[in-house]
């Protein structure tokens, strides 16, 4: 009988006896016991479970110093412990032993999970009560119903959301703090970590001291409590994965950490056995040297207690293509990212600016052309076209376009109205090892005067960094519908163009997805030289659709709908456009002015 399927009645029954029991054929050892919070006392004696090296769980004595209450939040308490053992003693708490498994009279307590102070020179935990952590089989809509926590293992414990942990901020002395989760990040260059520091610090994620490597080689010996298990981020050519112990595991799930990794909620990650290489002593934070291994399922809940994980659960991950060329020889990178709106458009971003930065041909000079598509289920491919140059003072090319991708899964993962399926990005770059920017110095026309129906000949002039002008013509012509007065012909790039018709803040928000990719698809190239032509009469954006030159009448009535439609209004209409494609990224722009007769 699984533990977490049996019936609240038949739990209480169990634990009052202290003793819960698996059938024989899940579990050949002794049935696991629970000991309730209420029941640890001052000066208990037992024994943990880490792995120092290798994969086998080695024993820490442990001694329980007291209770600790409401110290992790309202009617959140901790347990006190020290630990004893020339290792545990050598090394202190260490990154990566959050989960491991405290055992009282062979009753499973609860799992080590906070560090207490900095330079501390005795290993001194905080533990996370066993009844806390069984609460995450709540929160997990994938188990049957009637699945249920045993009340006596709750403690008294208030059920928990996906709320806040326990910040920085929260203890005034900072004294009690989740052990670290050693982030161990493959396939990225040092210059990628730099870059996107602050971005990995925004959505929660630190590197700490963290080494090793992520594969999928096969590893025999199985996972039991005190093991190593990995939660992969984003793995392949590029893979970030975040190791913990186990706390407690049954023929279906387990339980880990004893605090978030990233306390996401609901998740769909892989969850990896893993081997400890070897554990680094350190007066400021010991950690433990990881090699990933193996899928063996997916963890399902990153709650303020602990991590869930389902053997039977497949995981669900955005696969990711960057085929690379200009070099001596094409190159492309597979790897999958999680789908989860917080994270995945910063590992997409990171990870392809990995892969364009750890090619021989990457230079400061190189110029990038990027194509690709991101796949979203039951929509139309969001289609990805730009061109990046270096600047004088703004950043690299490749980080600009990594920046790119990025903020396209922002926008559609940001979406109010439906929930986004990605189902993967292919992208294609092509590389150049020289400044493919160029800068528009003048435009010009020969006419002054035109009629409706005129097509109108312009003039632009681009100085390329380092190279002689560029001379590029456009004809534009002028609408039947145009009325008398004066015309502006605006000659820009294309970033201008998507200033001047950005949909606002507020409109954004409401927009469904199929407007937003809409959006996005209409988005100009950065590679193109264009010409529009702009009318004295307020134009209207309402969705994805523009809707120019409206009549005053119509905009009088339009203009009582703000606030309950998706409009945007601009004060001149573009009623005309033509381009010229440049094999150069495009800046500026000029007005042109021409009465209408």
């Amino acid at each position: 009988m699984n533990f977490f399927a049996v019936s609240r009645r038949f739990a209480i029954t169990i634990l009052l006896a202290s003793a819960c029991s698996l059938a024989a054929s899940e579990l050949a050892k002794p049935p696991i016991q629970f000991m309730p919070l209420e029941a640890v006392k001052p000066g208990m004696r037992g024994v943990a479970y880490t792995v120092f090296q290798g994969v086998k769980p080695q024993p820490m004595d442990v001694e329980v110093l007291g209770v600790m209450k409401g110290v992790n939040g309202p009617r959140q308490d901790l347990i006190l412990i020290r630990l004893h053992g020339s290792a545990a003693e050598y090394t202190g708490v260490v990154a990566g032993m959050s989960g491991s498994p405290v055992y009282v009279d062979g009753k499973l307590v609860g799992a080590i999970a906070y560090r207490i102070g900095e330079f501390s020179k005795e290993p001194i935990a905080g533990v996370t009560p066993i009844g806390e952590m069984l609460e995450i089989n709540e929160l997990d809509r994938t188990q049957p119903a009637g699945s249920a926590t045993p009340e006596a293992a709750r403690s008294g414990s208030a059920t928990r959301t996906s709320g806040p942990g326990m910040a920085e901020g929260l203890d005034s002395r900072q004294l009690i703090k989740p052990i670290d989760t050693p982030l161990v990040f493959t396939g990225f260059t040092p210059e990628t970590l730099r870059s996107f520091a602050p971005q990995f610090a925004a959505a929660g994620i630190v590197p700490v001291a963290g080494a090793g490597s992520v594969s999928d080689d096969k590893q025999p010996e199985p996972l039991e409590p005190g093991s190593a298990v990995s939660m992969s981020l984003v793995e392949g050519d590029v893979n970030i994965a975040a190791t913990c112990t186990v706390t407690y595991m049954d023929a279906e799930h387990l339980l880990a950490c004893g605090h978030p990794v990233l306390q996401f909620g609901a998740v769909h990650m892989p969850m990896r056995k893993a081997q400890v290489v070897a554990t680094l002593a350190s007066p400021m934070n010991s950690f433990k040297i990881v090699n990933t291994t193996e899928t063996v399922g997916a963890f399902v809940q990153d709650r303020h207690s602990g991590i869930l994980g389902k053997f039977d659960a497949k995981p669900e991950m955005i696969p990711v293509t960057v085929s690379v060329h200009g070099g001596s020889q094409p190159r492309e990178y597979h790897f999958r990212v999680l789908s989860n709106p917080r994270l995945t458009p910063l590992a997409v971003a990171s990870s392809v600016f990995s892969s364009l930065q750890g090619t021989n041909e990457f230079s400061a000079e190189a110029t990038y052309r990027v194509q690709g598509k991101i796949h979203v289920d039951g929509y139309p491919d969001v289609a990805v076209q730009n061109m990046f140059a270096p600047t004088e003072n703004g950043p690299a090319p490749a980080f600009s376009a990594a920046l790119m991708l990025g903020e396209r899964f922002t926008r559609i993962f940001g979406n109010p109205v439906a929930q986004p399926q990605i189902m993967g990005l292919d992208l294609e770059v092509s590389l150049t090892n020289e400044r493919r920017a160029a800068r528009l110095e003048t435009a010009r026309t020969a006419v002054t005067e035109a009629r409706p129906g005129d097509e109108i000949q312009v003039e632009a002039v681009l100085r390329p960094y380092r190279g002689e002008r560029i001379v590029r013509r456009l004809a534009i012509k002028v609408p039947t519908s145009a009325n008398r007065g004066p015309l502006r012909i605006l000659v820009s790039d294309g970033d201008t163009l998507d200033r001047m018709r950005r949909v606002n803040d507020a409109s954004a928000l409401r927009l469904d997805l199929g407007s937003t990719i809409a959006l996005l698809n209409k988005q100009h190239a950065n590679n193109q030289l264009y010409d529009s032509m702009l009318e004295p009469h307020p134009q209207a954006i309402i969705e994805d659709k523009v809707m120019p030159a409206m009549p005053a009448s119509i905009m009088n009535v339009m203009d009582g709908m703000r606030g309950t439609q998706d409009m945007t209004v601009t004060g001149e209409s573009s009623v005309s456009e033509a381009s010229v494609p440049l094999d150069y990224v495009v800046s500026g722009s000029q007005i042109i002015s021409v009465d209408i007769k």
